[in-house]
């Protein structure tokens, strides 16, 4: 994001006296240890028999700011033989090096911008002592945008921000918790549960499906005043930071209505590394909690630890003195939905599989089965990401001479381009084809399953998550196979080193979800059952996702 790209943390923090930078020109000493650089705020009297060396780690927008703070802070001056060393890191890199350094090449005290880092670190031994500094997530764009988006006197809800056609430019998940922090404000704005899920992962997924834009182009945008400019994630700090810089401000944080989480910056001791040198860390951790950090933070555009806006808060800097409440984050939650974010990463290569047999003229809605099949499928289609493979067949019974389907569509990339344009536009194309297509003499479910599966494991793709979609409303009733044989052909063709889930959706009452329930157990897949029209559609994106 931008605060991890084009805008450095140097320009973002605090604007420092000339004799500060004086005093720290003077002081500078650099240290290179494990990779990292570590810059010397104070100096050992030239009679200390030994200097206590504190190592503080903080996230890189406070890096001048923490170093303002301790120099010459009580406790770490030349007297005191103690130093303080100051190095700016990104938090994950931190959380590894406590999982792989010796104690002796770890920080004494680390400011990461957000609790959900400590919590990420595993068994590390960690004791948090208060708050440096906070900083409310907002979503940032262009004044212009948020104009033409009516958002001024009316903010949206996370919900409904992030799935605007605006565009959303959504940092590395792995890496950002103001993106992780945003997506989870989402979640919670919802109740949680199911649908909540859903809409979070669609929101992913339609980040993924725009113009693929950095959050570093998308916060230039902004700051250009382009009406269509995307919002992207960020801290309140970034957006007063990076209008400070800027003649004729025009990047906006907007502050969704249910409130917004804030970053923490928690100060935490890292008890491995500490020892002889408690009591300059000690000092180090007063130093960063007293008023004089307070007002060093305010000044660099953050809150202090009890939110209090910074002094010059407003429309000039794009931040509101007063932000709305704040959403609490739940770190294991967090985690949870991290763990289901990065799963997407992982590319789908779907055979999806629709009834055409003439029950699916059946009364649905507004229409039928089969076109509510269509229009869900349209829909769900258009917010798969490129890199998603699907195919598409239909079924009935003896479609093709004895056979009980027929390929539309064969299983390639939705980017693919095609003699119709590309894999998204044929599928589309076939899709609006499968109310014509209805053909009466019954249903070839077990026999088409079987043949899918097949297929599906023929074109098998090891780096994908590979799955069978059937989609039907009805029960297996042709001269094929019978459930048990399916079963068992199912077991007997099962290839550890080429497995293929069963994904079953039951449309409508008639529909034999227990065949789908047992044929998705025996391929480690997933059943799901649509009765009311209205559900298709998240069912269908479910199922599309599914990696369990």
């Amino acid at each position: 994001m931008g605060r991890h790209a084009e805008t450095s943390a140097r320009r973002r923090s605090l604007q420092m006296t000339p004799q500060v930078l004086i005093a720290l020109a003077v002081a500078a000493v650099v240290l290179v240890a494990g990779g990292i650089t570590w810059w010397a705020v104070g100096a050992g009297a030239g009679d200390c028999d030994r200097t206590d060396v504190v190592r503080v780690v903080v996230a890189p927008e406070l890096e001048a700011v923490t170093t303002q703070v301790l120099v010459g802070a009580e406790g770490l001056q030349p007297e005191d033989c103690a130093d303080a060393q100051v190095s700016a890191q990104e938090p994950l890199q931190t959380v590894g090096d406590l999982g792989a350094l010796e104690a002796g090449d770890l920080p004494h005290v680390w400011v990461p911008d957000s609790s959900l880092w400590p919590a990420r670190a595993g068994a590390a031994p960690l004791e948090a002592t208060g708050s440096m500094a906070t900083s409310p997530v907002v979503l940032a764009t262009s004044r212009s945008a948020v104009e033409e988006l009516g958002w001024a006197g009316s903010p949206p809800g996370w919900g409904a921000a992030l799935v605007s056609d605006q565009g959303i430019a959504v940092p590395d998940l792995a890496t950002s918790a103001e993106a992780l922090a945003a997506l989870s404000a989402v979640r919670t704005a919802l109740g949680g549960g199911a649908d909540a899920d859903n809409a979070v992962v669609q929101a992913v997924l339609a980040a993924e499906r725009g113009p693929s834009v950095s959050p570093a182009d998308a916060l230039a945008a902004a700051g250009e005043d382009s009406a269509d400019a995307p919002l992207v994630p960020v801290s309140e700090q970034e957006v007063y930071a990076a209008n400070a810089d800027a003649a004729d401000p025009s990047l906006v944080a907007v502050y969704p209505a249910e409130g917004s989480p804030s970053l923490d910056y928690p100060i935490v001791r890292v008890g491995s590394a500490s020892g002889a040198d408690a009591p300059a860390v000690t000092a180090a951790v007063r130093a960063l909690t007293s008023d004089a950090a307070r007002t060093a933070v305010l000044g660099a555009g953050f809150r202090d630890a009890d939110g209090a806006a910074p002094p010059d808060a407003g429309e000039a800097t794009g931040t509101q003195e007063t932000a709305p409440g704040a959403l609490l984050l739940d770190p294991a939650q967090v985690q949870g939905l991290l763990d289901q974010l990065s799963e997407l990463a992982a590319p789908s290569r779907i055979l999806s599989v629709f009834d055409v047999s003439t029950s699916m003229e059946a009364p649905a809605g507004s229409g039928t089965r089969a076109t509510l099949a269509r229009d869900a499928a349209k829909s769900t289609l258009s917010l798969v990401p490129d890199g998603f493979a699907i195919g598409l067949w239909v079924f009935a019974n003896e479609l093709d001479g004895d056979q009980d389907w027929v390929e539309l569509v064969p299983t390639r990339a939705l980017g693919t381009e095609t003699d119709g344009g590309t894999q998204r536009e044929d599928l589309d194309e076939q899709l609006d084809t499968i109310p014509d297509r209805l053909t009466p003499g019954g249903t070839g479910l077990y026999d088409t399953t079987l043949d899918a599966v097949r297929a599906a494991r023929a074109d098998y793709d090891p780096r994908a998550v590979n799955s069978v979609l059937v989609v039907t409303d009805g029960t297996n009733d042709d001269d094929g196979l019978e459930l048990e044989a399916l079963l068992d052909a199912l077991r007997a063709e099962a290839d550890p080193e080429r497995p293929v889930k069963v994904i079953g959706v039951a449309l409508g009452p008639d529909a034999d979800l227990d065949a789908l329930e047992q044929i998705a157990e025996t391929t480690e897949g997933a059943a799901y059952s649509a009765v009311d029209p209205t559900d298709l559609q998240t069912v269908l994106f479910d199922a599309l996702r599914q990696r369990d």
